[in-house]
């Protein structure tokens, strides 16, 4: 039996930048494309969303002396970009895919219509939801949230190269010990890097639970649908 029917994806910038997370690297766009197209042709409704950070992060920019309204358009335009590959990556598997930006971009994307992100994930296709929140100052950590409440979704999962949350961070401390399952009290009171802590109250007021998993796993993001047991869960 199917965990979820409908879920919030978010991953990372650097996730489609290869070994050195910069740039676009085409055999990363065309795995994590794979990933997706096959869970939503298992029958999983997946919004999309994915950070810049392989190509502009803007709070990193500040330090270089950028503004830090400016950089953060900068940024989210740098989702866009991230956004446009995998849609086409997404189609080249077979399953219809659009992106939706959070201002306006015609012609580059439509904007962001809840309705109509609705209508393209009941049609079993994937809605890529670009630019964050629309505002600086909130990162995508906090879009995705936001999108999770809005599309209805059963969970937000967050798509990393670890296999959950973790004591201490698992590639720098060998002792470091994985969690099944974190309340999101404890995971603030403990200082875990999980999510932002807007995005831990946005989903904590909706009752949306973050499911923490490694998404460089063939198949995991199938598992999931199935009710496999992968990765971390922080719920109330």
């Amino acid at each position: 039996m199917a965990a979820y029917k409908r879920v919030l994806l978010k991953i990372s910038g650097e996730s489609l930048g290869g070994n050195a997370g910069k740039g676009l690297d085409t055999a990363c766009l065309a795995a994590v494309a794979k990933e997706i197209a096959d869970a939503a042709k298992a029958g999983l409704q997946i919004g999309l969303v994915n950070g810049g950070g392989n190509i502009f992060r803007g709070l990193q920019g500040v330090d270089k002396g950028f503004d830090r309204v400016d950089g953060d358009r900068m940024g989210m335009l740098a989702t866009v970009i991230n956004a446009l590959a995998l849609k086409m990556f997404i189609k080249a598997e077979g399953v219809p895919a659009e992106v939706f930006t959070s201002t306006p971009m015609e012609p580059v994307a439509p904007y962001y219509m809840r309705d109509k992100v609705v209508r393209l994930l009941e049609k079993g296709g994937v809605a890529i939801l670009a630019g964050g929140t629309g505002h600086p100052f909130f990162t995508t950590d906090s879009g995705a949230a936001l999108r999770a409440l809005e599309i209805g979704a059963d969970a937000l999962l967050k798509g990393t190269r670890v296999d959950g949350v973790y004591t201490a961070d698992p590639e720098k401390d060998p002792s470091a010990v994985r969690y099944e399952e974190l309340t999101f009290d404890k995971a603030l009171a403990d200082n875990l890097k999980v999510m932002d802590r807007t995005a831990f109250a946005l989903c904590e007021q909706g009752n949306i639970p973050i499911v923490v998993f490694n998404m460089t796993v063939p198949g995991n993001l199938t598992r999931l649908l199935e009710g496999k047991a992968i990765g971390t869960v922080v719920h109330k």
